[in-house]
């Protein structure tokens, strides 16, 4: 990764910088990597689990990822992957590495560049904070055929800003109300100031086969009666797979090992693959057939 990144930054890199109004992917083309935000309303519902064990699903099948952690204050996608990195973002954003110092193998063999955790001056969106990650993206998305952005919980300017560089959301839930709840406001915001006309969705902690279909079809329809596209149309909800609940995960999570890795043929570990494939095939497309 090193020796990818020594190479001179391509023309849009080197001269991105962050547009006043929060960036679009659009706005950031071209770029070789499909760029999905992995995101939720509520903190606590497995996000960081989906995003890291995701993407080494994506990496067993052939794929080039990268995991960014995109929470910038309150970063933990160390602690689920048990590293000790020595660099990291804020490293990075305050001058003292370059940034393919801060990118390292992950245990899943996918890179990822991690965020520092407990940084007060990354919690709030500063014009630095938006350019800096901003031209984090520009730079490292043309060596990779997906970029997890896996952000912060919530609608904050930080969580919103990470998720306006992505080409696709991806919106993690569990079937608990206040959950459910939070996922619609996060769904509604996206629809009213990004725009978006769809997002897709996985409800981790499923309690039985056909739960979180059942839980999607039921915000859709809330959907449909309270917010309205550009385009006139209702946002599009699309159900990505469910995620059983599984004692294995709580136990991969205490180890602090990938579930992909420790306990490949658990329930779990089989919905990810299952989700993973369905990216790639609906999703990751564009990209891996280059």
């Amino acid at each position: 990764m090193n020796d990818a990144l020594s190479a001179q930054p391509t023309p849009a890199a080197a001269g991105a910088t962050a547009p006043a109004a929060p960036a679009t992917p659009a706005a950031m083309a071209p770029l070789d990597a499909r760029i999905i935000a992995v995101t939720s309303g509520k903190g606590g519902v497995g996000k960081t689990f989906v995003s890291a064990n995701l993407a080494a699903a994506l990496t067993r099948r052939g794929l080039r990822v990268l995991v960014l952690d995109a929470d910038l204050g309150l970063a933990n996608l160390d602690v689920v992957l048990n590293l000790h990195p020595k660099t990291t973002l804020h490293d990075v954003f305050t001058g003292k590495a370059k940034l393919d110092e801060a990118v390292i193998k992950a245990p899943g063999g996918f890179s990822v560049v991690l965020a520092g955790s407990g940084m007060v001056e990354y919690s709030r969106l500063t014009p630095e904070v938006r350019n800096e990650f901003f031209n984090v993206i520009q730079t490292l998305a043309p060596h990779y055929d997906v970029v997890l952005l896996d952000t912060g919980a919530g609608i904050s300017d930080v969580v919103l800003f990470s998720v306006s560089l992505a080409h696709e959301v991806l919106i993690v839930a569990t079937p608990e109300p206040t959950s459910l709840t939070d996922a619609y406001a996060a769904i509604k915001v996206l629809t009213t100031q990004q725009k978006r006309q769809h997002v897709h969705m996985v409800v981790n902690q499923a309690a039985r086969a056909g739960d979180g279909r059942a839980i999607t079809g039921q915000l859709q329809q809330v959907l449909d009666r309270f917010v309205t596209t550009d385009s006139g149309r209702p946002m599009r909800l699309i159900h990505m797979g469910d995620i059983p609940a599984d004692p294995s995960v709580r136990e991969a999570v205490m180890r602090r090992q990938l579930l992909m890795q420790q306990m490949p043929g658990c329930p779990a570990a089989l919905a990810v693959a299952q989700l993973a494939n369905k990216l790639e095939t609906t999703l990751l497309k564009p990209a891996s057939n280059r």
